[in-house]
C-alpha cells in the first residue's frame, strides 16, 4: 500500500465502526533505533502526519537516536524523542541532546520521563526537573509530553497507591497553566477500558486537564505481551492476559487491542468532552504488525488531522 492510499477515503474494513475509526484518527506510535532498522519504508505503513516517538533505552548511543529521528523527519513524520531524566547526567548533556535533535532532525517536541533506571546517572531524577531546567523552552520546543499511569507506578509509589503520582500530576498541571507549553499525558499501556476511564475521570474531577494520549499495546503473541506487561509494571489489568493464558491453545496466538479500543472509542463518542483524546501505540509485536492492524481497523481510512 503506497503513501497516496493514506490520503484518500477508502472502504472501511469489515467490523470497523465509525467510532473506532474516529478514535484512531491521528494516533501515534513508538519506535526504537533497532526496530526502526527493520522497516524498509515507513511511508507504506504509517499515515502522513503520524507522530512517531523515538524511545531511548539505556545504553543506546545518542547518535543512533538522532539518526533514527532524522530518517523519520525526512520521511515527513513529526518526531518526539524520549528524554529520560535519570540517564541524562547534567544540563550540558541535556542541551547537547536537544541541539543534536534540532540540528539533524528539526525536532521541536519531546516526551519527558524519569526513565527506567533506579539510580540516576547525574543531576536529574524526574521529568519535573527537566521541565524546571528550562532548556526546552530556551530551545523553542512547542510540545512537551509527560508520562501518565492509569494503574499507578510502583517506582514512584513503592508502597502502592497513587499519592506521589498524583502530586506529580498536580505539579505538571500547574506547569502547563503557567507556561506556553502544549502538553499531554502519554500513558503506560493497560488492557481494560473501565479502569482507564475511571482514572481519566478522576483526573478531570481533580482539576488535571492535561489531555490524555492513552497507551495501547499493539498486537503481539500472548507470551510476548505478558512478558512486556510484567516488565513494564502493568497493574490489575494484567489479569486480562492471565485469564486468556489459562487456555494453552491461545498462548501462541496474537493478542489484539480490539476490545479495549472499541470500548474506549464508544466512551469517547458518548462523551466527546472526555480528556482521553488520542491513542498511542506500543508496537510490542513489531511496527509492521501494529501498523497493519491499525490500517485494518480504520486507522488510515482518511488522511489524519495534524496530531494534537
Amino acid at each position: 500500500m503506497g503513501l497516496l492510499n493514506f490520503c484518500r477515503k477508502v472502504d472501511a474494513p469489515t467490523g470497523v465502526t465509525p467510532q473506532l475509526e474516529a478514535f484512531l484518527d491521528g494516533y501515534s506510535i513508538e519506535v526504537m533505533p533497532r526496530t526502526a532498522e527493520k522497516v524498509e519504508d515507513f511511508t507504506t505503513l504509517l499515515p502522513k502526519g503520524t507522530r512517531v516517538y523515538v524511545a531511548h533505552i539505556e545504553g543506546t548511543p545518542i547518535e543512533d537516536m538522532v539518526a533514527t529521528a532524522k530518517r523519520l523527519a525526512n520521511d515527513g513524520y513529526p518526531v518526539m524523542p524520549h528524554f529520560p531524566a535519570r540517564i541524562i547526567k547534567d544540563s550540558a548533556m541535556l542541551e547537547n541532546w536537544i541541539a543534536m535533535y534540532q540540528g539533524e532532525a528539526g525536532v521541536d517536541q519531546a516526551l519527558l520521563l524519569a526513565g527506567g533506571v533506579t539510580k540516576p546517572h547525574g543531576d536529574f531524577d524526574s521529568s519535573m526537573q527537566l521541565l524546571e531546567n528550562g532548556a526546552f523552552d530556551r530551545a523553542g520546543f512547542k510540545r512537551l509530553h509527560v508520562a501518565g499511569h492509569p494503574e499507578g507506578n510502583r517506582d514512584i509509589d513503592p508502597k502502592g497507591g497513587t499519592a506521589m503520582v498524583d502530586e506529580a500530576l498536580r505539579w505538571k498541571q500547574t506547569f502547563s497553566e503557567t507556561t506556553d507549553a502544549d502538553m499531554a499525558l502519554a500513558t503506560q499501556f493497560a488492557f481494560e477500558a473501565g479502569p482507564i476511564i475511571e482514572w481519566a475521570d478522576s483526573l478531570k474531577a481533580a482539576g488535571i486537564t492535561i489531555p490524555i494520549h492513552i497507551g495501547i499495546a499493539g498486537p503481539a503473541k500472548l507470551q510476548t505481551m505478558i512478558k512486556f506487561a510484567i516488565a513494564c509494571g502493568v497493574g490489575p489489568s494484567l489479569k486480562v492476559l492471565q485469564k486468556r493464558a489459562k487456555d494453552v491453545t491461545k498462548l501462541l496466538l496474537p493478542f489484539e487491542p480490539t476490545q479495549v479500543l472499541t470500548e474506549l472509542a464508544a466512551h469517547k463518542a458518548a462523551n466527546p468532552d472526555s480528556n482521553i483524546e488520542k491513542v498511542h501505540f506500543f508496537p510490542l509485536g513489531g511496527i509492521k504488525t501494529n501498523a497493519t492492524w491499525a490500517i485494518e481497523h480504520g486507522g488510515s481510512s482518511a488522511a489524519p488531522m495534524t496530531p494534537s
